[in-house]
């Protein structure tokens, strides 16, 4: 399958000047599960920017939806800290209902003048937006219903959740006119330099828990012929290794059957027999007791596995530093824990110091990121799971409604 990434109606194909629009946004971060307090802010500071941006160019009656958490997860809160933040970081007084579709919202969307700001509720509050099904079912939800005749205008600003197919991202498409909005078309422009890349070397950094995740990337991106080296790090590299018949001592291995891992490293290791470009680490920081130790590959008989080591690092930024093109996705060790960041922030700063365009994808890494270092040439993905999803030559489900929507109300 090749990557391609399509035609999308922006808003300079539609017109939200003083429309009442509403917009979805991902304001979805991590949150305290003892306090409820949001631990990091940066999505919301990101979004903050663009909202600022669309108020001042088109003042429009503007009304934001977003999740935040699942059901039952420690992390599924309601969004009125998200607006108070919100409204500190644009400038503009965002105001929150508790309510989503119910009398209260529809009063409240209804009398929002132009130049003003509604936040509703976690939509995730409403059992349809966590069905995931195509497109034209959703467009038939009751949510989808009530709200497309609310507005005059659908703005998909929230790239980090269109892979997901649920009804305020695909359904209200088919519904209302629809556009993205400049982050996600920003994040699109970014996936798109990644795919059209003509010139090597592009090196891809590959690590965190999304492992099989993972494989399907790294497949698609050798079947097209998208990249020329694959670093990988963290459990990737693990299971690489281990394809390779590296002895990574037993607590290594037990890791890898805890985390479901061993049923594929003989898909792993089709890979390699393929001739994919696959780099794997050559020692790693080892947690043994209280100690952390530098240890190279066959001499890990005991402790565990916590950060690539130092010659790795060196060879990895040397590595980055002659590349055209890097994506780097995952963290390279434990960050929760000091003793294992080391790994993760040298090859971010090679990053910075390389003149190739880079994607940071987002999650985890994104909050390690210097973000006084980041400039023109490095993008900072919002959407990890998304930019996943793509490069591993799946379908985009909100690609597909967009399009959709643009030929029904655009004649495209």
């Amino acid at each position: 399958m090749s990557l391609k990434v399509p035609r999308l109606p922006t808003l300079r194909d539609v017109d939200i000047t003083k429309k009442k629009v509403f917009m979805r946004i991902d304001v979805n971060v991590p949150i305290d599960p003892e306090t409820g307090e949001i631990l990091d802010d940066r999505r919301i500071r990101v979004h903050a920017k663009y909202i600022k941006e669309i108020m001042e160019k088109y003042q429009p009656a503007l009304v934001l939806g977003s999740h935040q958490g699942r059901p039952g997860e420690p992390d599924f809160t309601g969004l009125e800290k998200h607006a108070h933040l919100l409204s500190q970081y644009t400038g503009y007084h965002v105001k929150f209902v508790e309510d989503i579709i119910g009398p209260h919202a529809r009063k409240e969307i209804m009398s929002l003048a132009p130049g003003e700001i509604l936040l509703l509720d976690n939509l995730r509050l409403l059992s349809e937006e966590i069905i995931e099904a195509p497109a034209e079912k959703q467009a038939l939800t009751i949510m989808c219903r009530r709200l497309s005749s609310l507005f005059e205008v659908y703005v998909n600003d929230a790239f980090a959740t269109s892979h997901r197919s649920q009804p305020s991202i695909v359904g209200l498409p088919l519904l209302i006119i629809s556009a993205i909005g400049p982050l996600f078309e920003k994040e699109v422009e970014a996936v798109k330099r990644i795919v059209d890349a003509a010139e090597p070397p592009r090196v891809f950094v590959l690590g965190g828990s999304k492992v099989v995740e993972l494989l399907r990337v790294i497949e698609n991106l050798v079947r097209n012929k998208l990249v020329d080296r694959i670093l990988t790090t963290g459990l990737l590299a693990h299971l690489f290794l281990a394809a390779k018949g590296v002895d990574l001592g037993l607590e290594n291995m037990k890791v890898l059957e805890e985390k479901g891992l061993l049923p594929f490293v003989a898909r792993a290791r089709h890979i390699l027999l393929r001739g994919a470009p696959i780099e794997t680490p050559v020692d790693f920081k080892v947690q043994v007791g209280d100690k952390v130790e530098n240890r190279f590959i066959g001499q890990i008989s005991d402790g565990v596995i916590k950060d690539i080591g130092d010659q790795t690092i060196g060879i990895y930024r040397e590595i980055i530093k002659e590349a055209k093109i890097i994506v780097m996705r995952g963290p390279a060790g434990v960050i929760e824990d000091e003793r294992f960041r080391l790994g993760t922030q040298r090859l971010l700063e090679a990053v910075y110091e390389s003149k190739a365009f880079t994607i940071i994808a987002g999650g985890h890494l994104g909050t390690m990121v210097n973000e006084e270092k980041v400039n023109d040439k490095i993008h900072v993905s919002t959407g990890g799971n998304a930019l996943l999803l793509f490069l591993s030559g799946e379908d985009i489900p909100v690609f597909n409604a967009l399009q959709l929507s643009a030929r029904m109300f655009l004649g495209w």
